[in-house]
């Protein structure tokens, strides 16, 4: 055949192919006509570029110049017949590794030659059909026969099924023989509206970037919820919104003891709970190439495309990236270091790249502060708890002839304030008070007093003989901070009370009339010598004494006026004839509105109804 004759079958052959696609565009619902001629269309593609082969390989034997200058038009015309080829044609070496590409394959694919051009060709394929590939490669490479089959070409967020056609090629200037592979595309599945294309324009580079914002602003959002730091929530809201916008698959492994432990999977929406996810859910991080990556380097690693399909460890049903259909792959830190974040798209959704892995790095930096936050808040809520247990009883005992309740609310710090009912010789003792301070100190002391009150009250039946003996315990350990405290005995119906510096107790009679103690006194730890102020009180049926700490009256509202006693005198006597429990909700009901929630000193409330 002349060149111009190869010339003219070439334009025909670009001609026919344009009308099937056509055809196809004009006839989707039916395709078998346009899939036989377009496969007719194939077997002419083959034979042509089996004469340009023929061409090429005779021309060496001309002699002289006319030799040299005629192997070079015959390369030159090969180079033109390859670029102008109207069908996807790919130059694979004998590994299946891409050697040259044509522009029809970088229109089709999305990519341009130099991205494509020394990577594994069998990374595109579907990953069911990765092993018949192979078989094809080889029998092309061996027979030196046509060898076609059908399968999926996914890349760039593109998905095409083709009808893929090898045959041998031997090349000048190439030691080893090469495969053209033929492309023929019978169907194509575009890419989501928005997806990334090497030709994105200034608008669309905008909108991915906006997107990545969004995705700071909504983690951000979710990660700093309170119920993020009360409970362990972070990494699988983190996980789960991830899944749901940017990979088919989110792993999460975190740093335990030294160990990176698998903690989160979410597996694409259709198979949450598949055999696949089970098993990846059961794998040993510490197997996973890229995982252990991460953690060295504490940097993160983004794969385009997926070359080596053992990076993430292995499963029953081999390597963990062939199970899933994974064609890219992204990995980023945990904090620091303290676990790993990996991401992987199957075929059908474009490659991560490096903008991808930038806004990962940071997303992995929030979760492992978001991470640290929980774990630092729970173990100050478990300390918050044991002062708070070590201040406030968790049950009031019945105490016969009466009803008791209490309500006890932490404010910034907890441990200042306390309250307790314990038996005595003959009866029952109770205790309020509060030192004038805030912190650890604050709470070794107060707990120092409540712990002295009860044990002294197993030898004293005076009240105000333990208080007396606390002080001087206070005073001795000299540690400067004074402690504001009252201390009542029950025997029968009447209660003897002993106040160092305490607010006054109010009573609360049937009729709705409230009076207040005596109270009074100076605290405890100031002087060697307690000054207390005794007194001794009858509570019949349905009157009620109530007690309560200095957070509560000096609470203060928007206009930083104070609570007070008149306005809980007017609340208390608006319970009369109420139980205890009705009467201490309702004084913590009335502070909160007045103080609009706000607490910023430990509040307790403690009533003791006759019946």
């Amino acid at each position: 055949m002349t060149t111009p004759d190869f010339e003219h079958a070439l334009d025909a052959l670009a001609g026919r192919v344009s009308s099937l696609r056509a055809a196809r565009a004009a006839y989707p619902s039916d395709l078998a006509p346009t899939l036989d001629a377009a496969l007719a269309e194939l077997d002419t593609a083959a034979e042509l570029l089996a004469e340009a082969r023929e061409q090429v390989r005779k021309s060496p034997k001309r002699a002289g110049a006319k030799k040299d200058g005629g192997a070079q038009r015959e390369l030159k015309l090969l180079r033109q017949v390859f670029r102008a080829f109207p069908v996807p044609v790919i130059v694979l070496d004998g590994g299946g590794v891409v050697r040259r590409i044509n522009p029809e394959t970088s229109r089709m694919l999305g990519s341009p030659d130099g991205y494509l051009v020394g990577r594994s060709f069998p990374l595109l394929v579907d990953v069911s059909r990765r092993a018949a590939f192979r078989s094809h490669l080889t029998s092309a490479l061996q027979t030196g026969q046509p060898s076609a089959f059908e399968t999926r070409l996914a890349h760039q967020g593109r998905t095409h099924t083709v009808q893929l056609a090898m045959i041998r090629l031997t090349m000048p200037g190439e030691p080893q023989q090469m495969v053209a592979a033929i492309a023929l595309p019978t169907e194509v599945q575009l890419p989501e509206p928005g997806a990334r294309r090497p030709e994105q324009s200034d608008g669309a580079l905008l909108l991915a970037a906006a997107k990545r914002q969004d995705l700071l602003v909504k983690m951000a959002t979710l990660l700093l919820d309170e119920e993020a730091l009360r409970r362990p929530v972070a990494l699988p809201r983190a996980t789960r919104l991830l899944a749901a916008e940017w990979a088919d698959w989110v792993i999460a492994d975190v740093v335990r003891d030294g160990v990176p432990r698998r903690s989160a999977v979410m597996a694409p929406k259709d198979q949450p709970l598949s055999e696949l996810a089970r098993q990846v859910e059961s794998a040993d991080p510490a197997t996973s190439q890229v995982v252990l990556q991460v953690l060295d380097r504490a940097s993160g690693v983004v794969h385009e495309m997926v070359e080596d399909e053992t990076l993430l460890g292995f499963c029953a049903d081999g390597p963990v990236l062939t199970a899933m259909g994974a064609s890219s792959l992204l990995s980023v830190p945990i904090g620091c270091a303290d676990g790993v974040l990996t991401l992987v798209r199957t075929h059908d959704r474009q490659p991560f790249a490096l903008a991808d892995l930038a806004v990962m790095q940071e997303v992995g930096l929030q979760l492992g502060l978001a991470i640290r936050a929980q774990s630092n808040f729970q173990s100050r809520s478990r300390a918050a708890d044991a002062l708070s247990a070590s201040v406030a009883p968790r049950n009031l005992p019945d105490i016969p002839g009466y009803e008791a309740a209490a309500v006890y609310h932490p404010g910034a710090s907890v441990g200042a304030e306390f309250y307790d009912v314990f038996p005595v010789a003959g009866g029952w003792g109770f205790a309020l008070g509060g030192a004038a301070g805030k912190g650890e100190e604050a709470a070794s002391v107060t707990a120092m007093v409540r712990g002295g009150l009860r044990v002294l009250s197993v030898w004293e039946s005076d009240p105000d003989l333990v208080i007396r003996k606390v002080n001087e315990a206070l005073v001795a350990q000299g540690s400067g901070l004074f402690v504001m405290a009252v201390a009542g005995f029950v025997q029968g119906r009447t209660i003897r009370l002993s106040s160092a510096g305490h607010h006054p107790a109010a009573r609360v009679r049937n009729d709705g009339t409230v009076r207040f103690v005596a109270g009074g006194g100076v605290p405890l730890g100031i002087a060697a010598e307690a000054e207390t102020q005794v007194e001794t009180l009858t509570v019949p049926p349905g009157e009620t004494l109530v007690l309560y700490s200095e957070g509560l009256v000096s609470s203060r509202n928007a206009r930083g006026e104070p609570y007070g006693d008149e306005r809980l005198a007017d609340v208390l006597g608006r319970c009369a004839g109420q139980s205890p429990s009705t009467v201490v909700k309702a004084v913590e009901a009335d502070r909160h509105a007045f103080s609009e929630g706000q607490v910023w000193d430990e509040i307790v409330v403690f009533a003791l109804r006759g019946v």
